[in-house]
């Protein structure tokens, strides 16, 4: 399925009609949502949800969440986005991923990480009301966006929130990040985020 195309068409039904919907952006880090953000806040009111319990240490966690309120902070956008910081639950995390510490990044584990983080993103835009939910993931070349956009879809039924369907690397939106990167200043790390992927990362 070609996700863009999809969402190619959900964007213009939605600039069509006068009323600017909710949407909850989950957002694992400032470099992948800046594209997104920019892209996205023609069409909806976002509130960017941080809610990244994978990430590893505690320090590498703080740096990020500093650099995505500093990029909502100072990136122009036509429909205000405002900042929601979910908890850092390391604990679930780990317990998430408990016998599947050596599978490879991109494996069993960083499936079950994206339904953990999605869930969570689905069960707050259910309690905030918002008209959308959806991810920056699917903005990486090294993820999974079938995979992403398959969870999204089955959460969206288990919560009554439709789920916004994408793939952000699309219509060069990964390259944009990169440049986006560069005109904000932003910290781009060398691994996804946990402990397992920066271990991977340190042996190759």
């Amino acid at each position: 399925m070609n996700y863009q195309k999809e969402l190619d068409k959900l964007l213009a039904g939605i600039e069509a009609r006068e009323r600017v919907p909710s949407l909850l952006l989950h957002s694992c880090c400032a470099p992948c949502s800046s594209y997104v953000l920019e892209y996205l806040s023609q069409y909806f009111q976002i509130t960017v949800f941080y809610y990244n319990p994978n990430i590893f240490p505690e320090s590498e966690y703080t740096r990020r969440i500093v650099e995505q309120q500093m990029l909502i902070d100072r990136m122009r956008t036509k429909h205000p986005v405002s900042f929601l910081a979910g908890n850092y639950e390391k604990d679930r995390f780990y317990e998430m991923a408990e016998g599947l510490e050596e599978a490879k990044e991109g494996g069993a584990r960083c499936m079950k990480c994206y339904e953990l983080r999605l869930r969570e993103a689905a069960k707050v835009a259910k309690s905030g009301e918002f008209d959308y939910f959806t991810t920056t993931l699917t903005i990486s070349p090294l993820k999974n966006a079938a995979r992403l956009n398959e969870i999204g879809r089955k959460l969206e039924e288990e919560y009554g929130v439709a789920y916004l369907p994408s793939d952000f690397k699309k219509k060069n939106g990964y390259k944009r990040s990169v440049e986006l990167s560069k005109e904000y200043g932003l910290y781009r790390q060398d691994y996804c985020g946990c402990e397992f992927s920066m271990r991977e990362r340190e042996r190759k």
